[in-house]
């Protein structure tokens, strides 16, 4: 079995869209795609958030989200619904979360765990959105959904922590 999957739509690897859509090839390692996007989302967090700052994180986040849903209109033309090679929606929502980390190393570690779980787990109205919002946006919106949800908790663990 090959490590990485193939990409939909026939779209090449060193288009624009796949290299934003796959986070530059991340969303094509075949095992755990959504979690290696986050993943790799941590550490470029904490560089963001060390040279500008919690608002050129968020502003990061918006742009991710943006661009975000141009690269999965082009990657998603192969007409599955939420390809997992696009991580790009996974980078989004982490960088969202991390936004209230500050340049604590266990609130990024806390806030990657929360983000993947409230991803994972789709509690509603993230569910609703997955299931009921189509299209590229509908790619990208429940992870921001997930996103606010975990900036929420991961700001009220921050709280009790300080």
């Amino acid at each position: 079995m090959a490590v990485f999957r193939d990409l939909p739509n026939g779209v090449g690897f060193w288009h624009p869209a796949t290299l934003l859509a796959t986070a530059g090839g991340i969303g094509l390692v075949r095992a755990g795609s959504g979690t290696w996007g986050s993943a790799v989302a941590v550490p470029l967090a904490y560089l963001i958030m060390l040279w500008v700052g919690p608002w050129g994180l968020l502003t990061a986040a918006a742009i991710a989200f943006g661009t975000g849903i141009w690269a999965a209109h082009v990657i998603g033309k192969s007409g599955e619904k939420d390809s997992s090679v696009i991580v790009i929606d996974e980078v989004a929502g982490q960088w969202l979360t991390l936004t209230v980390a500050s340049l604590n190393p266990w609130l990024y570690l806390i806030g990657f765990a929360l983000f993947r779980l409230i991803d994972i787990a789709k509690p509603w109205p993230i569910s609703w959105m997955d299931r009921e919002i189509d299209g590229a946006f509908g790619v990208m919106i429940d992870d921001i959904a997930a996103g606010g949800v975990a900036l929420v908790c991961l700001w009220l663990i921050g709280q009790l922590w300080s």
